[in-house]
């Protein structure tokens, strides 16, 4: 196959639409396509309902935005990311927790779109003993080639599922048993916690913390002290003192 490659080496991009077409057809893990707003007609319907046939999330930009994204014109208007690595499902991640004999311990990132910040927390959660991290199909940064070097190699270890419904993920967890808990802002201290059984740890998004649907769902809110000025901490950093407060427990430190 003849593809068009973009030169950025974080970034594994395919363009063009016929290079487009061939990728969904060859079962590639695409992470996600991206369309020119107002581009429907001819081959881009057919692209966009191949997409949306494979649960491949489809997204709107300028054209402006392709091009920055190609670093050419000559799109066709489409591009599509590929997935460093294959996502998992979450069967998987129940059975790594049960390979090791222990309590489900899994990561729910909420519309974590910062690259970088979803990298840091799979790399945490592989440091912390987590089985596995779960993300929405849409509003989420996905598997791309920045995310796994954010991760520093840990989504090679850690399972990442996308589902197209985090809330009935989250039903599914329970039902099996999990207690979710959700940092937020007005929780109780993440310290004085039980976190000995199977956890569910949600995550929120940089600019809007928990989504309220989701933050119903959960079973408990914890929160973090802001002693200073700033009310906020970035989502990964957050992430990563729950998560190895959670590992402390399950160790008896």
């Amino acid at each position: 196959m003849n593809e068009n490659r973009n030169d950025d080496k974080t970034t594994d991009l395919i363009y063009g639409r016929n290079s487009v077409i061939e990728a969904i057809k060859s079962d590639k893990c695409i992470d996600k396509v991206y369309i020119g707003t107002g581009d429907g007609k001819g081959s881009i319907g057919k692209i966009i309902g191949m997409a949306k046939e494979r649960g491949i999330p489809v997204k709107d930009v300028t054209g402006q935005k392709l091009d920055a994204m190609c670093g050419s014109t000559n799109h066709q208007g489409v591009a599509a990311t590929i997935a460093a690595v294959d996502y998992s499902t979450l069967e998987d991640i129940y059975q790594k927790a049960q390979d090791k004999g222990e309590p489900l311990f899994v990561i729910i990132a909420d519309e974590i779109e910062d690259p970088h910040n979803l990298g840091a927390l799979i790399r945490t959660a592989e440091c912390s003993g987590a089985h596995g991290i779960i993300i929405p199909k849409r509003r989420s940064a996905g598997l791309s080639p920045t995310v796994f070097k954010a991760s520093a190699g840990a989504a090679n270890y850690t399972p990442v599922v996308r589902v197209p419904n985090l809330a009935a993920a989250i039903d599914e967890l329970k039902e099996r048993g999990v207690w979710i808990y959700c940092a937020d802002m007005d929780g109780q201290s993440w310290c004085k916690v039980d976190y000995s059984g199977a956890v569910g740890l949600v995550i929120g998004s940089e600019g809007n913390g928990v989504g309220r649907l989701i933050k119903d769902k959960c079973d408990f809110t914890i929160s973090l002290p802001m002693l200073g000025h700033i009310t906020s901490l970035n989502a990964s950093v957050a992430g990563g003192i729950v998560m190895y407060e959670i590992a402390r427990q399950r160790m008896k430190l």
